[in-house]
């Protein structure tokens, strides 16, 4: 039964106000995201910028003014594949075939970035992109290109890593070293001015370990076999194989690496150089097949025994675990399954970092390969992860003595030897640590180590002298320079900083805020886009007005046939798109200019002769 709408008898008051929180209805434009309270920046909430920090494996993006990003994700999808490397093909075909297969890729995470992740509005909001100095500019561009073309974004701004890092933590000055996937770069910053002719890079970085990671699980990891369908099992050892190589996956490494890896101390310079100086004794090297921890190892902790006699690794506590530990550790495989290439120089390691790593053995389930029979019916399968190898793999970082590949201390200290000798002091009470291999547990502080171990003077040379009439030359020293510096040495987002040596060193040391070295570049992005100072920006006008395809359409179609239109587009379809200098960059900027050049003139006046200088600024006359 339908009711009839009254007229109401008395009149209600009409307050006209203008609502905070509604938003226009059929606009795009709509409020802020991301403030809670009814307290903005502008009426609408669009000037808060999208803050994306892509990187070659993992992404982080959100808005200007929060304190951490909104979203993380791997930007090649499950698979944690990067999107480019440090290589790239040099056929004219294969590399326009990268390029467009990048392009595709890149186009699906921005898009995932505005639809999925923060759901805004593209035309609406500026973008800043925070860039790695050695970004290639193919990249750069494909990035600016998308976002001006495809999402139509009124206007990107590109700012450094290294100095929105340095801003986060409130400094303006310092040096910052970025370990992130494909490379490790130390960048020297004076004044908020990168000094980009100082930089500094080396390969060490999350990929060489992932791959090191790698090599030391194919030859020293246990696989374990799920257990077989029936009434009777097989025993766990009849079970245990090599690790296959299909079960490492990228997606796999990365999780070892964030959950079980960690930095042990640094070894004693006598053991560390035993692989260099020879090999180690027969009598020291332990047999693959033995299963019991060396006698040469400390005793082993409370909490260690009280997981003995878990063979098996699985307790009633520890089912519901992805993860168990056990006490004993196991080289897995057989001596006749290993691969032969590089097996006694790696054994020699493994028995060296066996010696001095008291971590325990930890086991990961995994999906089982799909080459075994029945693997979707068997259950999980099982990696047996070494103690040492969680401890030492990221050793590979440390290793330095290559010219082209040194280690991260070496690339510290190159930058700090390349600055002017009035900003070493500094600098090198300045260092900053950033990127995502830097999160590894006891990382910061084994690089402080390793610091003060390169730059300690080197140990006595062996070599004989023959020349008796001549004196020995001397020892190269490569950092004897910066051997005061030593009290000063200080890392600002040290965890446990050591004993000060120093007032500078006091002050500084550990006093950074307690940002996440992984996300320390996008804090400082979304601190300069609330400041509306995200460098350089670029709109959309200019990027159109600096389109070089337009003028090669036009000049092509006025002076090409209309039949041989075809042929003209089919050309351009296989040629490498044109750069635009619209982009900053520094690597396009011209070297400083030195003096200018000069004119000598000699004249004869009265018999002596004159010679005037002429510059472009000044003339000066000098009398002989």
């Amino acid at each position: 039964m339908s009711t009839i709408p009254e007229t109401p008898r008395t009149k209600t008051a009409f307050n006209p106000s203008t609502p905070t929180t509604s938003r226009i209805t059929g606009s795009h434009v709509q409020s802020s995201p991301h403030y809670t309270t009814t307290r903005r920046h502008s009426l609408y909430g669009v000037e808060d910028r999208i803050i994306i920090d892509p990187g070659s494996l993992i992404w982080k993006v959100g808005f200007s003014g929060e304190g951490r990003p909104r979203e993380v994700f791997y930007a090649g999808g499950k698979s944690a594949r990067a999107l480019w490397g440090l290589k790239r093909a040099t056929d004219s075909a294969e590399r326009l075939e990268e390029d467009k297969l990048l392009d595709i890729r890149l186009e699906q995470s921005l898009r995932a970035v505005f639809h999925d992740s923060l759901l805004t509005d593209p035309k609406a909001r500026k973008v800043i992109i925070i860039e790695n100095p050695l970004l290639p500019l193919h990249i750069k561009e494909a990035l600016a290109r998308i976002l001006f073309e495809n999402l139509q974004v009124p206007s990107v701004s590109f700012a450094s890593s290294h100095l929105l890092s340095l801003l986060a933590v409130g400094r303006i000055t310092g040096l910052v070293l970025d370990c992130g996937n494909l490379e490790s770069v130390a960048l020297p910053i004076f004044a908020a001015r990168p000094l980009f002719s100082q930089l500094r890079s080396t390969p060490l970085a999350g990929q060489r370990f992932l791959s090191h990671l790698r090599s030391l699980l194919l030859l020293f990891g246990t696989y374990v076999a799920p257990t077989s369908p029936g009434i009777a099992n097989l025993p766990q050892a009849s079970r245990s194989m090599r690790v296959p190589q299909e079960i490492l996956t990228n997606e796999v490494l990365e999780e070892i690496k964030t959950r079980c890896c960690f930095v042990g101390d640094s070894l004693a310079p006598t053991d560390s150089d035993a692989g260099d100086n020879g090999p180690i004794p027969d009598d020291s090297v332990t047999s693959s097949d033995i299963d019991m921890p060396p006698t040469s190892d400390p005793p082993q902790s409370e909490s260690e025994f009280s997981f003995a006699g878990r063979e098996s690794g699985v307790s009633s506590q520890h089912d519901s675990s992805e993860y168990s530990v056990i006490s004993t550790p196991r080289m897995g495989g057989r001596p006749q399954d290993r691969p032969p290439g590089n097996e006694n120089r790696l054994q020699i390691l493994a028995d060296m970092y066996m010696r001095h790593s008291t971590a325990t053995d930890l086991r990961l389930r995994v999906e089982p390969p799909a080459s075994m029979a029945n693997s979707s019916t068997l259950g999980y399968g099982t990696v047996i992860i070494p103690g040492w190898i969680r401890e030492r793999t990221a050793e590979v970082l440390f290793e330095g003595g290559d010219v082209d590949e040194g280690s991260l201390a070496e690339i510290i200290l190159d930058a700090l030897l390349k600055v002017p000798v009035d900003l070493r002091k500094t600098l090198a009470s300045s260092i900053l640590i950033v990127g995502a291999t830097s999160m590894l547990p006891g990382f910061i502080p084994r690089l402080h180590v390793e610091l003060l171990r390169a730059i300690s003077p080197p140990p006595p040379s062996s070599r004989q002298h023959t020349r008796s009439d001549k004196p020995p030359p001397p020892q190269y020293d490569r950092y004897a320079t910066l051997r005061p510096l030593i009290p000063y040495l200080t890392i600002v987002n040290n965890p446990s900083p050591p004993a000060p040596l120093s007032d500078r060193a006091k002050n500084n040391g550990g006093k950074a805020p307690a940002f996440s070295p992984a996300t320390m570049a996008w804090v400082g992005g979304s601190l300069a886009g609330a400041l509306k100072t995200g460098g350089t920006e670029v709109s959309r006008e200019k990027w159109d007005e600096a389109d070089p395809d337009m003028e090669n359409t036009d000049r092509s179609m006025s002076e090409t046939p209309a039949r041989g239109n075809r042929q003209v587009q089919q050309s351009r379809a296989l040629q490498t798109p044109p750069m635009r200098n619209v982009l900053p960059d520094w690597t396009r900027l011209p070297l400083p200019v030195g003096a200018p050049s000069v004119a000598i003139n000699s004249t004869s006046v009265g018999g002596s002769s004159q010679t005037t200088v002429v510059s472009p600024t000044s003339q000066t006359r000098v009398g002989a």
